[in-house]
């Protein structure tokens, strides 16, 4: 069986079954995107009923902030567009003209690609031009990750994506209850969970540190040994309601990791407001601290970070990585600041100011204790495979009312 069916002719049953399939729009705009939205991605190609369209857009692009593409060619998907919208400055003004410019190209990207809906992810501001596009051109859209409670200018953009979205593939129960009181039908949310705990449940079946990630993914600062005493992993982003203070924030975590002593392996900050002033300050003080405990990587393969992550003391940052693929490997995490307010959280957390006191203390907590118990508040590792299914049966609608 199988051949070339090259000058073959297409019969016409064959050719109306292929076109009834339904065609699904994932927009990936960031780097985290991809790992959230990574499994639903193979469940969507694989599926029998369903032809994936791949969009690739914003930072996830670009060099600068670690380019996903890379890795999403890797993993055996085809990019059907690339979408260039990020502009310079990492302020307040170049993230609502990125979204502006977003809103321009994404409608010319599905207006060639006539997706029959398009799926969007959590809450980055890219995220909401995406939604904008497709309710304007009367495509559905499918938002996965709604329903969250985080503050900041990520609150406000999630809960828009949900009123401008027609189906709904929430983490939690908790996450379904809110999108329902926001007047969303109940007969459009599922609770699905969240696609990137599928990644953290594959690796606990290896959940072994088998790659040598300085040899693997480069990086600059102290070649750091991972093996004697254990190591930290810290992700810090900006965030977006307070990047005016982004550099003196960072600056209280370089000291509390320097002074643990501990290695420790440091990931870029992502392209929101503020990301020059925390950049800027990391670079500042490699120059003049020249810290002989941490190294920094730009990115890295999602399943290589997961076992990274699991097999480290603790995480240290804002990233919801913490709260969400954390919680199901039982990572401890020293949650700082307020991005991640509100957010539904397990035992593993403790949370802490921007204060070198409080994270140092944390960090010693967890040194002390080890890793927390495993919970499955976002998920039970088959999230992707949920969505696939969800999307190739729904009925497909535009039009929507309050419900109360």
């Amino acid at each position: 069986m199988g051949g070339n069916l090259k000058g073959q002719r297409i019969s016409p049953e064959l050719r109306e079954v292929k076109s009834m399939r339904r065609k699904i729009c994932v927009v990936v705009t960031a780097r985290p995107s991809y790992s959230r939205i990574k499994t639903a991605l193979s469940a969507i190609q694989k599926h029998a009923d369903l032809e994936l369209q791949l969009v690739v857009a914003a930072s996830a692009l670009l060099e600068r902030y670690g380019s996903a593409t890379r890795y999403i060619e890797d993993d055996g998907f085809k990019i059907a567009a690339r979408v260039y919208m990020v502009l310079e400055g990492e302020n307040l003004a170049a993230m609502a003209k990125t979204t502006g410019l977003g809103l321009l190209e994404l409608s010319t990207v599905f207006d060639n690609l006539r997706p029959d809906v398009v799926v969007t992810i959590a809450d980055r501001y890219e995220t909401l031009a995406t939604a904008v596009a497709a309710s304007y051109m009367n495509i559905p859209v499918a938002h996965v990750q709604g329903g969250e409670v985080t503050g900041s200018i990520d609150e406000k953009v999630r809960h828009a994506v949900t009123k401008l979205s027609d189906l709904h593939f929430v983490s939690t129960q908790k996450a379904a209850d809110r999108v329902i009181r926001m007047g969303e039908d109940p007969a459009t949310v599922f609770v699905t969970g969240c696609p990137s705990i599928d990644l953290a449940s594959e690796i606990l079946r290896d959940s072994s540190l088998n790659f040598d990630p300085f040899e693997r993914y480069g990086g600059v600062g102290a070649t750091v040994d991972l093996l004697k005493n254990g190591y930290l992993v810290v992700m810090q982003h900006p965030v977006t309601t307070e990047y005016n203070l982004a550099r003196k924030h960072v600056f209280e975590t370089l000291y509390a990791v320097r002074d643990s002593a501990l290695p420790t392996l440091w990931f870029w900050p992502n392209v929101d407001a503020g990301s020059d002033g925390t950049s800027g300050g990391i670079r500042t003080f490699r120059e003049t601290e020249h810290p002989e405990n941490i190294h920094f990587f730009k990115n890295m393969e999602s399943t290589d970070f997961l076992r990274l992550l699991y097999n480290s003391r603790c995480l240290v940052g804002n990233s919801s990585v913490g709260i969400r693929e954390c919680s199901f490997l039982g990572v401890p995490v020293v949650n700082i600041g307020s991005r991640q307010a509100g957010r539904d959280r397990v035992s593993n957390v403790l949370d802490v100011d921007y204060d070198q006191r409080e994270i140092a203390q944390a960090i010693q907590h967890h040194r002390r204790n080890g890793h927390c118990l495993k919970d499955g508040l976002y998920g039970d590792g088959k999230a992707g495979k949920r969505i696939a299914q969800l999307l190739a049966e729904l009925p497909l609608r535009i039009e929507k009312r309050l419900t109360y």
